[in-house]
């Protein structure tokens, strides 16, 4: 009965994450350039590792447990807005963002030029050019070729800087559409291109997104109702069995 009920638990916690999951994608189904997250569950006895386990271990286990979650890299769709500072990507690129904690990388093309003329994000964090710095934009028609060179009234004014990532390196999704990446991870980009005037869309499905997050409810109520029997039936068996001893 021990072992059921720190299964039920450990069921529940890694729920409870998992719905929290869920809700952020479909809370960002509509956000430009938003990579939802999938979770990944483990399931592994604790007897089958290679140390003798403790009476604790066994009873515990490590029943269902919530691994992490990791990005979904399926590219949303490039919708046309029309607007010359909303700049889509077509290929695995992303663009690079210099914020208070380093370099993060988005692929929310939503741009605007700042007070100062620089280029920025809707949140304030500078683009980075092609040499590391912020890219100056004069007052000016604005376009921007497919290798990300900005241009002000036909004169060239800096490059996008974009960046690609080898299979295998981890991105970690942070606050809004921004990931970090690993020092060394990100490379040049060469099969990247941006497209001007579009913006890619979310790439969360939302019928999706709202059956999963039915279903991972479902199962956390179920694993509540699990705990509570649990809990009950302990209750009995001291009531009735320790005044016994």
């Amino acid at each position: 009965m021990d072992s059921g009920f720190y299964a039920a638990c450990a069921g529940l916690r890694a729920q409870s994450q998992a719905l929290e999951v869920s809700a952020h994608n479909l809370a960002n189904v509509n956000t430009a350039g938003f990579r939802g997250q999938q979770t990944t569950f483990q399931s592994q006895l604790a007897v089958a590792n290679q140390t003798v386990p403790n009476v604790l271990n066994l009873a515990t286990n490590n029943f269902g447990v919530l691994e992490g979650s990791h990005l979904d890299l399926v590219a949303g769709n490039l919708e046309h807005t029309g607007n010359p500072l909303d700049l889509g990507i077509e290929g695995a690129g992303y663009f690079a963002i210099q914020t208070a904690n380093g370099t993060r990388y988005t692929r929310n093309g939503s741009f605007r030029v700042a007070s100062g003329g620089e280029l920025v994000t809707a949140a304030g964090d500078a683009v980075v050019g092609d040499n590391n710095r912020a890219i100056q934009v004069p007052a000016g028609a604005i376009s921007v070729s497919a290798d990300g060179t900005l241009s002000v009234n036909g004169a060239a004014a800096g490059k996008i800087r974009l960046a690609e990532f080898a299979p295998g390196v981890r991105l970690t999704a942070e606050s809004g559409t921004l990931v970090a990446a690993p020092d060394g991870g990100a490379q040049l980009a060469k099969q990247t291109a941006i497209q001007q005037g579009t913006l890619e869309s979310s790439n969360v499905n939302a019928i999706q997104s709202v059956m999963t997050l039915i279903a991972v409810q479902r199962h956390a109520e179920m694993l509540q109702r699990a705990l509570s029997l649990f809990d009950n039936e302990f209750n009995r068996i001291a009531a009735s069995e320790l005044p016994r001893v």
